[in-house]
């Protein structure tokens, strides 16, 4: 739906886990709205229940309560088959921990991912320039440097040109050199690329790449500035 204004909308969201006196409120009643080529940066204390957001957003868990709505498509009553098709149609995952496949090089694991999504890899070599690891890209992980283990992450997320691209703490394992240039492959794909980003940090440096900063405690969103 090109002409809504947002492209990720998260109404009244709730999310706990276990029962009884066990039981852990994480989300109480969210409410999120993103609009499309935003970078929006989500901060917060750790426990806040950000993760827990990002992987809701993500339709890589569903809320108790609530509506997700992605590009004008109201989620709520999409199975398993229907998420997942979703998930490789418009969004892209950075993760903290890479979750890159070990027995796989470089090349082969953002060719792996385009070819899930019925696409060609015809651009892999000058994405994987573009991200400063051209020349490791026939290696595996494990022969790789952290840096550059997450540039490649990147490379993989945004092969596809998905819609929107969730980072969870991407920085988190990197030292402050990589994180830099992490942080600028970002931004270069929001300004240049026009993509819609979402990213969850507890640094208040890392959220300044962002064009806008809100604010999690509790389960909720404290600060939604226009």
């Amino acid at each position: 739906m090109e002409g809504d204004e947002y492209i990720l909308k998260a109404t009244d969201l709730h999310k706990s886990f276990g029962g009884g006196a066990a039981r852990e409120h994480v989300l109480r009643g969210l409410d999120l709205r993103v609009r499309r080529g935003e970078f929006l940066a989500v901060m917060g204390p750790s426990g806040c229940g950000k993760s827990t957001l990002l992987h809701i957003l993500g339709l890589m868990a569903g809320p108790n309560e609530g509506t997700i709505i992605i590009d004008g498509l109201d989620t709520t009553g999409l199975g398993e088959r229907g998420r997942a098709e979703l998930r490789r149609e418009k969004i892209g995952f950075v993760f903290q921990r890479f979750n890159l496949i070990s027995v796989l090089s470089g090349y082969d694991n953002i060719a792996l991912s385009l070819r899930i999504r019925g696409l060609d890899s015809g651009g892999t070599d000058e994405l994987l320039r573009a991200m400063g690891v051209a020349d490791v890209a026939r290696k595996k992980p494990s022969q790789m440097s952290i840096g550059q283990q997450q540039r490649l992450a990147v490379a993989r997320a945004i092969a596809h040109k998905p819609d929107i691209l969730l980072a969870d703490e991407p920085t988190g394992s990197l030292d402050s050199d990589n994180a830099q240039t992490l942080l600028e492959l970002l931004a270069s794909a929001n300004r240049q690329d026009g993509q819609t980003i979402v990213m969850i940090t507890h640094s208040p440096a890392v959220a300044e790449v962002a064009t806008r900063v809100v604010y999690m405690k509790d389960g909720r969103i404290l600060d939604e500035n226009p």
